[in-house]
């Protein structure tokens, strides 16, 4: 059933926000624990539906999970020791699923065939293809979407080097995890940075010279089973951090984020726009720096966004632009041609809804400009089935003079369940702190 919301204007807003825990380094766990030798723990993996696809197919593929008081709890039956699963491989909307699952199973035995739903399926898969190809594996789809069919092998894969024709941590960990089913060592170079969770949890060397990175995996070196803490998701931070440093008035409170240093671009963006955020208390937890977050609003300026940073924000871009549009000047997002391969189109559908609101924006096919000072009007804004739009434009909404109607907007549950109720919670405490 297609759902919609009506945002209306927030006046401030104040008080402690839990965040969801980190999908990224959710579908890792689930995922490494299951191809690990012996029992592993996962404590905080999310109700999101992306990490719940990850869940869902790793138990078709025979491995018991458990619950234990919150924790989950893998038996891992090492890198061989998954079964061909009874049908197809539902993938729902989540890509990380798809290409990383895929890169297990390119070294299996037995046939796979994963599917997703109607957003996943025309998304580019093509680019973790032609990698396994080149190490033997078996993998066809239809003008390189989902469906993807995956047939079995006796025989190791053939070790590669991959050089990362576009930054995508989705393809490096593919790869990588492609290359434990492969004899000898497995590479991937990167000349710019992305999310280097796989690394970090395989405890992968980075080989740093001439300023490309290379990450080896020696094949049939499977993970441990280990104890997975998930921090809070700094993607869905991001959201609250944008809300509540354009709302005047607003202080916002955020524990236990996760600030992966090739996840945080969007920290350094808003800072030099002017944002007022304190980050107190860090630590690490499971190989992953955390912190806890303070926001206070703030006047911001217009910057340019481009270069080696995008990566590190290309899923906060949304966020980013209704930021630029409340800012004061232009503000330029430029070498961001990959997110017309995300969910969404999303330079088109970040256009199409700002403009929608009353925004100057000029399209680019990288990216866009922004002329920023203006009061956004509420709108009808389309979410093309993507999450990161229906909560860009619902903080928007918080902004905007009148009201604003977002179509299909309980995809957010796809990241940030409970993520409309979080944004008036916080209204309501900040309206009863002024009486």
């Amino acid at each position: 059933m297609t759902t919609h919301r009506v945002i209306r204007p927030a006046q401030a807003l104040t008080g402690q926000a839990d965040l969801p825990a980190d999908k990224s380094i959710a579908h890792r766990s689930i995922l490494f624990s299951a191809i690990s030798e012996g029992t592993s723990r996962i404590v905080g993996f999310p109700d999101a539906a992306d990490p719940q696809s990850s869940l869902a197919c790793v138990r078709a593929l025979g491995i018991q999970v458990d619950e234990d008081d919150g924790a989950l709890i893998v038996h891992g039956e090492g890198l061989h020791g998954l079964r061909k699963p009874e049908g197809d491989l539902d993938c729902g909307n989540s890509g990380t699923t798809m290409r990383l699952l895929t890169g297990i199973l390119a070294g299996q035995p037995f046939n796979t065939r994963l599917i997703g739903d109607a957003s996943l399926s025309v998304r580019p898969m093509r680019r973790i293809m032609d990698p396994l190809r080149t190490m033997g594996a078996d993998v066809s789809a239809e003008d390189g979407h989902a469906p993807l069919v995956i047939s079995g092998r006796a025989s190791p894969l053939s070790a590669i080097t991959y050089r990362l024709p576009v930054a995508s941590a989705q393809v490096k960990s593919c790869v990588l995890l492609a290359g434990l089913y492969a004899e000898g060592l497995t590479s991937v170079v990167e000349t710019e940075t992305c999310r280097d969770h796989t690394e970090r949890m395989l405890g992968l060397h980075r080989d740093v010279d001439k300023g490309a990175c290379t990450i080896s995996v020696q094949g049939g070196v499977g993970p441990k089973a280990s104890e997975w803490h998930i921090p809070g998701d700094f993607s869905a931070a991001a959201f609250l951090l944008v809300a509540a440093s354009l709302i005047g008035g607003s202080r916002i409170h955020l524990p236990n984020v996760g600030l992966n240093p090739t996840r945080t671009g969007l920290l350094d963006i808003l800072r030099s726009m002017g944002a007022n955020i304190r980050i107190e208390n860090t630590r690490e937890i499971s190989g992953e720096p955390i912190g806890d977050l303070t926001v206070e609003s703030a006047e911001l300026t217009g910057v340019r966004i481009d270069g080696s940073i995008i990566p590190n924000l290309i899923d906060e871009i949304p966020i980013l632009a209704v930021a630029g549009a409340c800012a004061e000047g232009t503000t330029t997002i430029r070498d961001a041609e990959e997110l017309r391969h995300k969910e969404s189109d999303r330079i088109r559908a970040v256009v199409t809804g700002l403009r929608a609101m009353g925004v100057d924006v000029e399209e680019f096919d990288d990216g866009m400009a922004i002329h920023g000072g203006k009061s956004l009007k509420g709108a009808e804004i389309a979410t093309h089935h993507d999450h990161r739009i229906a909560m860009a434009f619902a903080v928007a909404g918080l902004l905007a003079e009148g009201e604003t109607r977002i179509q299909d907007a309980d995809i957010a549950d796809v990241s940030f369940p409970g993520f409309y109720d979080t944004i008036k919670r916080l209204g309501r405490e900040a309206s009863q702190e002024r009486l």
